[in-house]
């Protein structure tokens, strides 16, 4: 059975040990994480988790998720649809430079591409690029033949088109209002 792409996302306590709780999590369950990105949200205290994995059937990941939830610092998890989601990473691309030509290719693909050059030295540039992986991934092999130097990608982020919000199933609601519908 060919694997699928699954973004899963995911409210946690911003402590000590929590990422590694959740990688670890992954590890023994047999997973491996294409892409992992955390950072802070409007409720301080809480990290928001994006992080995608490649899965046979969608109850495998329902039982991912049901793993997940066990864990104490954990909020919320939700499997983001590929039809409702919004995903984008930033891309920063260092790439040789040494000559006029090479700069005017440059910033010719990077007008095509909508990326911004955000550093300029004697031999080389910095390129910013926002979009799906296939965007990055198309500006990278027309780059190539100038000569990647370093490239630094952030991985996914992902957010629900519409209302819906990953707060809406946290374990406080969840667990313990009994079936309350509580908002």
């Amino acid at each position: 059975m060919e694997k699928k792409r699954y973004t899963l996302a995911i409210l946690v306590d911003n402590v000590a040990g929590v990422l590694s709780q959740i990688a670890h999590l992954f590890s023994r369950k047999g997973y491996n994480i294409e892409s992992f990105s955390a950072g802070p949200i409007e409720q301080p205290g809480v990290t928001r988790i994006t992080t995608e994995i490649m899965a046979e059937t969608d109850a495998q990941v329902n039982l991912l998720c049901n793993q997940l939830r066990k864990l104490f610092p954990v909020h919320s998890v939700k499997v983001l649809s590929a039809d409702l989601a919004l995903r984008r990473e930033l891309s920063l691309i260092k790439v040789r430079a040494e000559t006029a030509d090479a700069r005017n290719e440059i910033i010719q693909i990077c007008n095509i591409f909508r990326a911004s050059i955000i550093d300029v030295a004697p031999s080389s540039l910095i390129l910013a690029v926002i979009g799906q992986e296939d965007k990055t991934n198309a500006i990278l092999a027309l780059l190539e033949k100038h000569g990647i130097l370093e490239i630094d990608r952030t991985g996914i982020v992902a957010l629900e088109r519409g209302a819906p919000t990953l707060h809406d199933d946290t374990k406080v609601r969840g667990e313990f209002n009994y079936g309350k519908n509580v908002r």
